[in-house]
This record gives C-alpha cells, sequence and structure tokens, in this order.
C-alpha cells in the first residue's frame, strides 16, 4: 500500500470544497466531517467541471481532482477515488471501477448504469465456474490540495465478498454486491452509520483526521 504523505499544513478553515459530483459520496463525506465543524461544498454545487481521470492510480485520480478544485474554487479542496477490486480477475475493475458504470448515449442521456457494471463482474466469474473465488476489496485513496499547490494523501481498504443477486436499496455504486468482512448483509443493507464504521472511506478517513484534527 502506498504510504501517505508527512505533511504539517494543516485544515485551518471551516469551508472545503468536495470534488465530486456524486451526492451519494457527498452525503458519506459530509457525515464523516461534520463533528470537526466543516461545512462542505460539492463542485456540482460551486458548477465545476470534473476533469478527465487520467491517473491510472486511485492516488493519481485523487489528486488531480483536489488540485483541480482547489485552484478553480480558491479553496482547500478533498477528492476521493475509490473502487472495488475483485481477486479472480486479477484486481479488475480497480481504478477503472467507475468506467465498467458507463452506458452508451441512450434518448439523449448519458450516464452510469451500477447494475450493469455489477453484472460484468458477476459475468466475468461466472466464466471461471461455480467454485470462482469471489473475495474483493474496497479502496479509497483520499486527496487533500490547497490552491497553493500543497496536498496530502491517506488511503483505506475494506475486504469482502462479491455477491449475487445485489442485495439492498441503500448505498451507491457496486454498494448492492459487496458483503464486507464480518459481516452477512451487503453495503446496501447496512445502516449508514454501520456503513460509516467499517468502510474503505471511514479507514481512509481515520487516518485524516488523526493528522489533520489530531483525533
Amino acid at each position: 500500500m502506498r504510504k501517505e504523505y508527512s505533511m504539517t499544513r494543516k485544515l485551518d478553515g471551516q469551508r472545503l470544497v468536495i470534488a465530486t459530483h456524486n451526492a451519494g459520496k457527498l452525503r458519506e463525506i459530509s457525515a464523516l466531517l461534520a463533528p470537526y465543524g466543516i461545512e462542505c461544498l460539492s463542485a456540482g454545487q460551486l458548477g465545476l467541471p470534473e476533469p478527465e481521470e487520467t491517473g491510472t492510480t486511485f492516488a493519481a485520480n485523487a489528486l488531480l481532482k483536489a488540485h483541480a478544485a482547489a485552484k478553480a474554487a480558491q479553496l482547500p479542496a478533498l477528492a476521493d477515488d475509490s473502487g472495488l477490486s475483485v481477486t479472480a480477475l486479477g484486481a479488475r475493475p480497480g481504478v477503472y471501477t467507475a468506467d465498467w458504470a458507463e452506458r452508451q448515449w441512450f434518448e439523449g442521456d448519458p450516464g452510469r448504469d451500477w447494475y450493469m457494471a455489477m453484472g460484468k463482474v458477476e459475468g466475468l466469474l461466472a466464466q471461471q465456474g461455480a467454485d470462482v473465488d469471489r473475495s474483493c476489496w474496497f479502496s479509497c485513496t483520499l486527496a487533500i490540495a490547497w490552491p497553493e499547490g500543497d496536498e496530502a494523501v491517506y488511503e483505506g481498504r475494506v475486504n469482502g465478498v462479491f455477491c449475487w443477486p445485489p442485495r439492498g436499496i441503500m448505498g451507491f455504486g457496486y454498494d448492492p454486491a459487496f458483503v464486507p468482512e464480518g459481516h452477512d448483509q451487503s453495503f446496501a443493507e447496512l445502516p449508514l452509520a454501520e456503513k460509516q464504521r467499517i468502510s474503505h472511506r471511514a479507514d481512509a478517513f481515520a487516518k485524516l483526521v488523526a493528522e489533520q484534527f489530531g483525533a
């Protein structure tokens, strides 16, 4: 696992841009930062464009998004890049997790189809037979960038198994097909508070909070 950056700069204001247009991701991050008095504004709310994610690692993409938002808003920005890696698929989709959900133009409405993406994973696993290894993990990289160019990176992970068919209506992305280790409910079935306690994002946030807030 990549080592977190060592830095002395801290978040010294109460406003932070969350570099996302994903409402579910914004809700989770805002809830995690609420105890520290941080007001979260999303890139979507500010009308900031989404930069093309050209990195080949979670850290590269998170930093790209954080720096773009920090520069555009002239505020500190936090970006999250996360994904699902499946053991039997050679850690795919990994950094291309969201790309697997990209759908073609349909009646003028481009976007992401997460059920299609989960189905693609299931199809590839099914090709390997009934006894295929369904272990997988979610990775999360959080990057903070300041308008002046300073940056910090924190990484988290949670292990689990890929389940089929998808279960639950909460969460977002691949959550309905991911059962975390030690649980029998998917991320989309767990109460939000429990998911936040054990998730890859929570793991990364624990490292961020320890360095930024000394908690």
